[in-house]
């Protein structure tokens, strides 16, 4: 899934006209940027949910041929992260899924870090495993940050 219902408010004017998540970066979109890295790691079928100008979400994502996009429709009333998620679990996997968020992206080393991401997982051990940035190595963010990492790897929540 892909998150990309967002208004867009502190990228204005940028955003005035078009939602974030078209925001071309780099020679494409931030929408693309996450589709793509979703379909590297052999996703077929992704859910995207829209409120803000969606017709140019929808648009621009029925042409995508993988992952082939289902659109979770927000116009009516913005969910929120987990709202969103919630309303679209229909249209995804009933087993693990990818949650991104389509205003950030990263560049991948030699190995994709969606990959990574999935070899790491442990059912047994997990309900769900989240892919972090040390804040140092994150551009366009300053702000504190929602977890500190301890020395195993687990986070514990900022506050």
């Amino acid at each position: 899934m892909v998150l990309a219902a967002g208004l867009g408010k502190r990228m204005r004017p940028i955003t005035d006209n078009i939602p974030k998540p078209m925001v071309p970066v780099a020679g494409k979109t931030l929408l693309d940027h996450g589709l793509d890295a979703l379909a590297e790691v052999g996703v077929e079928q992704a859910a995207v949910n829209v409120h803000y100008l969606a017709d140019q979400i929808e648009a621009h994502t029925g042409m995508r041929k993988k992952p082939q996009v289902a659109i979770s429709d927000e116009r009516r009333q913005l969910l929120d992260s987990g709202g969103g998620v919630k309303q679209a679990l229909d249209q995804l996997s009933d087993k693990v899924f990818y949650i991104l968020n389509a205003d950030s992206f990263w560049i991948d080393g030699a190995r994709t870090n969606l990959r990574s991401l999935a070899d790491s997982w442990q059912p047994d051990r997990m309900d769900m495993l989240l892919m972090v940035s040390p804040r140092d190595r994150a551009v366009g963010f300053d702000g504190p940050g929602d977890f500190f990492m301890e020395d195993d790897g687990c986070l514990r929540r900022r506050g």
